[in-house]
Order: structure tokens, then C-alpha cells, then sequence
């Protein structure tokens, strides 16, 4: 598996989620406490939203607590919202095009889980997407498949619908085929305004997902930390696993449910997946 955070708020350097806190998710790709395994060493990926109108993302294939350039960059960027992932390959090669997070356009992608018998399904699914995006497709990774399918599903107009009904048409198709639980995880995308994460499992298992509590009540804990005197009252963190142990900062988001981040809501709701209305193509 992999780990995952997101940060909206006030601009921030990089480097104070990446690398500060005794459970930074830089360490996380050493010793995850509640991934499915210690070590998340086969590349990484941050995302950003600076001046242009579209995100920067920097990806590599090399280990997170082993990369100067990373470290470098993380120093430098300050930005009001960003992606970061760090990952264990599951079924698809260590290369640069099957790092998270995903790109199009505006929008960032990125999950912490798998789909499971990708092999048996992909056809189906890869046959799903709009012609006209299916030219972007780089990797081999399922997430990437499913952030197409959530493209072509409509997730530029209505992000918690199209993640619905892509999740809904992984289950469709692996029903046709016998495949069992075939989706596993978490997901986080955005438009660079507002993030909306999801946490959900054919099976109702989920792997981890937490969000810190609002700031203002942190200031009232903990009038004292000065973390929390300088960030926005809207700032927020949404992660796999929490970055430390301060009582009170990290909440874990319930199972079969979806947040919405942005720079006036915070919010969750419960997620189901719908398969879409439309035909699918499957093998007989």
C-alpha cells in the first residue's frame, strides 16, 4: 500500500508535512505505523498549486527519505494546497508514470489502496474511458485507469458523483467476472480550490484516513503551540496515518464516507458507489 496527505490553508513550505513531526509522512516511507507494510520505497509524488492556473507535480521513482531533489524543492515551495504520496507498487512497475499524484488539466488524483483482479477487468474499464482522454493514459497503474474513468464519469462537474459511479462501474465489471471485493482504499482529488477524500471498500475495511480538527478549537487546546497561532483558521490535513500523537489534532474519517475541504467547508458524507446508467462494454 501507500501513504497520502493533502494540506489546504494558508500557504505553507512543503517541507513542514513532508518532513516535520515524529511521524512525518517522509518517515512514513520508512516505518508506517498502519499501512499495510512498513516501508513505501518505490518512488513519490507532490503536487502543487502556485501562480499558474495549473498544478506543478514533481514524481520520481527513488525512495522519499532518499531524494535530495525532493528535500530541495520541499525547502523552497510554499503553496495554499498540495498533494503528496509516497508508494508501495502493487501489480504495476516502479516507473515515473505510475507515481501519484495523477494530472489533467486542473486537477490532482491520487489513492492509497488497489483494485483488485486489475488484470482481469482492465480491458473493460480501459474500453470505459472517453476516447478522447484515453490518449493521456502514461502508466500502467489502476489509479491512474480510475481517474480517467472518474474524468469521464464527470468529476470536473460533480467530483463525488463521478467517484461514485467509477467505483461503481469497477464493481459491475468485476461482478461480471467473478471477481471478489474488487475496490480497496483511499482517494484524494481536487481542483485546486476544494479537496474531496474518500474512504471506502467493496469488502467495508478500509485502509486508514484522518483529518486534523479545526484550528480554532487547537488554538483553545493548546494556546501555547505556535504552529497553530500561524496558520488559517481554515487550514487542514487529511493523511493515512497521523503525523504525531498530540491528543486532540487527528480525527479518522468513519468508514464508506467522503469529506469535502475547502475555503469555506469542511464537511462528511456518506459514500455508496453507483455503477453509471449508461452501457458498458464487457467481454461475453
Amino acid at each position: 500500500m501507500c501513504r497520502w496527505l493533502a494540506y489546504s490553508g494558508s500557504p505553507i513550505l512543503i517541507q513542514e508535512a513532508l518532513y516535520e513531526g515524529p511521524n512525518s509522512l517522509v518517515g512514513q516511507s520508512l516505518h508506517s505505523h498502519l499501512g499495510a507494510e512498513p516501508t513505501n520505497g518505490d518512488g513519490f509524488g507532490v503536487g502543487w498549486y502556485g501562480a499558474p492556473d495549473t498544478p506543478g507535480v514533481f514524481r520520481s521513482t527513488e525512495p522519499a527519505w532518499n531524494d535530495s531533489n525532493l528535500r530541495e524543492l520541499a525547502g523552497h515551495i510554499s503553496s495554499p494546497l498540495f498533494f503528496t504520496h509516497i508508494r508501495a507498487a502493487i501489480g504495476s512497475a516502479v516507473q515515473q508514470t505510475n507515481c501519484h499524484p495523477f494530472r489533467h488539466g486542473r486537477w490532482l488524483f491520487m489513492h492509497n489502496g488497489y483494485i483488485n483482479g486489475f488484470a482481469t477487468i482492465k480491458r473493460d474499464l480501459v474500453l470505459a474511458v472517453d476516447p478522447s482522454l484515453y490518449p493521456e493514459i502514461r502508466g500502467q497503474a489502476d489509479t491512474e485507469l480510475l481517474f480517467f474513468l472518474a474524468l469521464t464519469l464527470g468529476l470536473e462537474d460533480d467530483p463525488a458523483a463521478a467517484v461514485e459511479r467509477a467505483i461503481g462501474l469497477v464493481e459491475a465489471v468485476a461482478a461480471h467476472h467473478g471477481v471478489p471485493n474488487p475496490f480497496q482504499g483511499t482517494i484524494a482529488t481536487t481542483d485546486g480550490e476544494t479537496i474531496w477524500a474518500f474512504r471506502y471498500s467493496s469488502e467495508k475495511n478500509s485502509r486508514s484516513l484522518f483529518y486534523t480538527t479545526d484550528v480554532p478549537t487547537l488554538r483553545t487546546l493548546y494556546p501555547t503551540r505556535q504552529l497553530f497561532q500561524e496558520v488559517s483558521d481554515n487550514a487542514r490535513l487529511i493523511v493515512s496515518e497521523p503525523l504525531g500523537d498530540v491528543a486532540g489534532v487527528w480525527n479518522e474519517v468513519p468508514e464508506s464516507t467522503y469529506g469535502i475541504v475547502g475555503p469555506d467547508r469542511a464537511e462528511i458524507r456518506p459514500f455508496e458507489p453507483k455503477a453509471p446508467t449508461t452501457p458498458v462494454p464487457v467481454r461475453a
